[in-house]
């Protein structure tokens, strides 16, 4: 059906006092191709609607261009429905509130977007939703501890059908191996039973919740709503197809053989210096009287210490989170046996956050004594142990004499990485990095674990970040991972105390249910949450450079025996990573491509060099650039007119044609402005604006031998709350140009 477009201007929040709304009128009809052009003093509330709406029934309208606000708000109010497709260009937010009213430059920014705005009304295309065959809305749950029981239950408990596999033989995880647990309920103050049992009958009596127990997984394909799970169980295997997965496999300790590196905390020297772990061994063998492994006396004096070997860079650089809840409880074992037992605690920091202060604040009053100070030396005369510590709140030295047994706060380690990968590093940027001419790119190092399985291209298991741990971004998608549809729950994504684990595997459960709703909707889950585009691949242009399979950070590609890549599209998250990795431009989307943001630059109306003002381009992603730009204008603090500002979806969808597009077309300076990256990352498609600033290297060179200064184009990295660095920033960038003198290739 040929397009009708509808252009829109609203003249409300200042725009109509700032700018000549007749003028943009005529660029979004004579140049933007728009059947008609409407004003409205109010286009957001019930009038300025129902003249849009009228518009669609009356003048047949398929197509809706809105100038008015970001299109960051208000999102809602303009969805005219599936069959309509709605483009929103920015006056408010990134003109009129940061750029001075009724100015020649503020009113040509505005008409350069109202231009780039029609380039994409027109050359979009609603998107068709990718529907999969045979669709699965079970969710996979790896691990029958508290947080993978907690997943499964509350999964079935929403109606949806669960497959839970355990690798011992029985649910239960941590929970069996303890005597008592920390307080998981309010008001905090009272130790509580374990609840493996109770928790394992309830999955039992479960009719929507199959459990595999003695059991692994021998190999998982496919993507999400159809994943493929090979599970080897009893000796044979049983396939089964899933929408979803909750990875729950735990933690486990530090390793002991590594705690006897610590000289000065005595362990391996002295047989009743223990861990935490053992300590509670000892606890449940005797139900709940603590005899000391030397030579089986009741113990009356303990002395438990902190971090052993957890906050220290050359151990356990974290914090482990539940040590210090631990130790608490433990000390409550003691004071429950015996009232008048003398229980020390030497901590860096006593760690009982939320609701476990009541619990804290209970120890204090049974008794326990807490001393601040780091631990010197741990020694033993003739089966008395004794601690010294440097008292760092009163000065000078503490101890604690005459003790049956000292406890080690170990730690935990992800089962998720192995116990050496103290710190795994993010997937080499550089691995990924765009290869030279003829050559292949290297495959990333990932290791080889042995949870999944993945029968993927990128590797058998999810990339692990920080510490071993494999859990994705930090701040916005807690229990997402880099694989889509693959979320993780409880300490195998961090370390955490029980009651955050029950929290966590309630969250990741809902996250698995999201997203085999959208899957079968054919809309992506996060961050673009409900696009229902995705790539399409021109195949016949394909030069099998592997460059999209390597740079995808979610593993979406797989490749064949000729290295053809073969997307699994429910896998993608749609950042177009792909897409900009691509140098023979075979990728695309419906609503997103190479040709209609090179003819966006294009349609920007570059002044002659007499003229004296240069324009500024910023690819801007979506996701911080963008509202950080946002932000400085709802903050009405006023940066560069000559600045326009393309969105994209991840500064890893970055096309290195644009640029040349850009110079070519006589912009004076480049700037790509995406998420921060790094160790602890904020981007939210993990590395894409990291390998925008590789490819850029590559850029900077081909100007520099074009003659074209490599300063022209500049790639930079701000969060969301840096908005009011954002004026510095574009003023410092257009000094530079200042002083670089126009682009010599404006005009041609």
């Amino acid at each position: 059906m040929a397009k009708k477009i509808g252009a829109y201007i609203c003249s409300g929040c200042g725009i109509g006092d700032s700018l000549d709304v007749a003028a943009l009128c005529q660029v979004a009809k004579k140049e933007g191709k728009a059947a008609f052009c409407k004003t409205h003093a109010n286009l957001c509330g019930a009038e300025g609607i129902a003249l849009i709406k009228a518009d669609i029934e009356g003048e047949g309208v398929n197509t809706v261009a809105v100038a008015a606000c970001s299109p960051r708000v208000k999102f809602d109010i303009f969805d005219f429905g599936a069959a309509v497709m709605v483009e929103r260009i920015n006056l408010r937010e990134q003109v009129i509130w940061c750029h001075e009213p009724e100015d020649e430059d503020t009113q040509a920014l505005a008409e350069d977007n109202i231009r780039m705005g029609m380039v994409r009304a027109n050359q979009a295309e609603l998107p068709t939703p990718y529907l999969g065959e045979n669709l699965s809305k079970t969710v996979l749950v790896i691990g029958g501890g508290l947080a993978g029981m907690t997943a499964a239950l509350e999964t079935a408990r929403a109606g949806y059908p669960v497959v839970l596999v355990e690798k011992e033989a029985s649910l239960g995880g941590w929970l069996n191996k303890i005597y008592k647990a920390a307080p998981l309920k309010p008001p905090f103050n009272d130790l509580a039973e374990p609840g493996a049992d109770a928790l394992a009958k309830e999955i039992e009596d479960n009719a929507n919740i199959k459990v595999y127990t003695n059991a692994v997984i021998e190999k998982t394909s496919g993507g999400p709503g159809m994943f493929d799970v090979t599970i080897s169980a009893g000796g044979g295997s049983a396939t089964e197809r899933i929408g979803s997965i909750v990875v729950a496999t735990g933690a486990k300790p530090y390793d002991t053989d590594k705690v006897k590196s610590l000289p000065n905390l005595g362990f391996g020297a002295f047989p009743d210096v223990v861990t935490n772990v053992m300590f509670e061994e000892l606890a449940k063998k005797g139900g709940g009287k603590i005899l000391r492994p030397s030579d089986g006396k009741e113990v009356q004096n303990v002395a438990f210490i902190q971090c052993a070997g957890s906050r220290d860079k050359e151990h356990l650089p974290y914090c482990s989170a539940a040590c210090c809840i631990e130790s608490l409880k433990q000390a409550l074992y003691l004071k429950e046996q015996n009232p008048e037992a003398s229980v020390y605690i030497f901590f860096k920091d006593i760690r009982s956050s939320g609701q476990y202060e009541h619990f804290y604040k209970r120890v204090q009053g049974e008794g326990v004594v807490f001393i601040k100070g780091d631990v010197t030396c741990v020694s033993d005369e003739d089966g008395a142990l004794a601690v010294e510590a440097d008292d760092i709140l009163l000065g000078g030295k503490a101890s604690a004499q005459e003790l049956d047994m000292v406890v080690l706060a170990t730690g935990m380690v992800t089962t998720y990485a192995p116990e050496e990968s103290a710190d795994v590093a993010c997937e080499s940027a550089a691995a990924a990095a765009p290869a030279e001419e003829g050559q292949s790119p290297a495959a990333p190092a990932i290791p080889k674990l042995n949870i999944l399985n993945l029968d993927y291209r990128q590797g058998p298991e999810m990339p692990a970040l920080k510490y071993g741990f494999p859990d994705s971004h930090f701040i916005c998608f807690p229990y997402e991972t880099r694989r889509t549809g693959i979320y993780a729950a409880g300490s195998v994504r961090k370390p955490m105390d029980l009651v955050t684990a029950v929290e966590d595997a309630a969250g990741a459960a809902l996250k698995a249910i999201q997203c085999v709703e959208s899957t079968a909707n054919g809309a992506a889950v996060h961050p673009r949450s409900g696009d229902l585009s995705f790539p399409e691949f021109n195949m016949n242009r394909c030069t099998q450079c592997k460059r999209c399979t390597e740079e995808c950070p979610f593993g979406a590609i797989n490749e064949d025996a000729k290295a053809n890549p073969l997307p699994s599209l429910t896998r993608c998250r749609r950042c177009a990573t792909c897409m900009g990795a691509c140098p023979e431009r075979i990728i695309s989307f419906k609503n997103y491509s190479v040709p209609m943001v090179g003819n966006m630059i294009k349609a920007i109306e570059v002044p002659e060099e007499d003229e004296e003002k240069p324009r500024i381009l910023i690819f801007a992603c979506e996701n911080d650039a963008y509202p950080a730009l946002d932000m400085a204008g709802i903050n009405r603090m006023k940066y560069n007119p000559w600045v326009r500002v393309i969105p994209v979806r991840c500064l890893g969808s970055l096309n290195l044609v644009w640029v040349a597009d850009a110079m070519s077309s006589g912009i004076d300076g480049l700037m790509l402005m995406g998420c921060k990256h790094g160790d602890d990352y904020q981007c939210h498609y993990v590395k894409g604006s990291e390998l925008a600033e590789i490819r850029l290297s590559k850029v900077s060179e081909t100007l520099d031998r074009l003659s074209l200064e490599s300063d022209r184009v500049r790639a930079t990295t701000v969060s969301i709350m840096d908005y009011e660095k954002i004026p510095a920033m574009l003023d410092d960038f257009a000094r530079r140009l200042e002083e670089l003198g126009p682009n010599p290739m404006k005009g041609f």
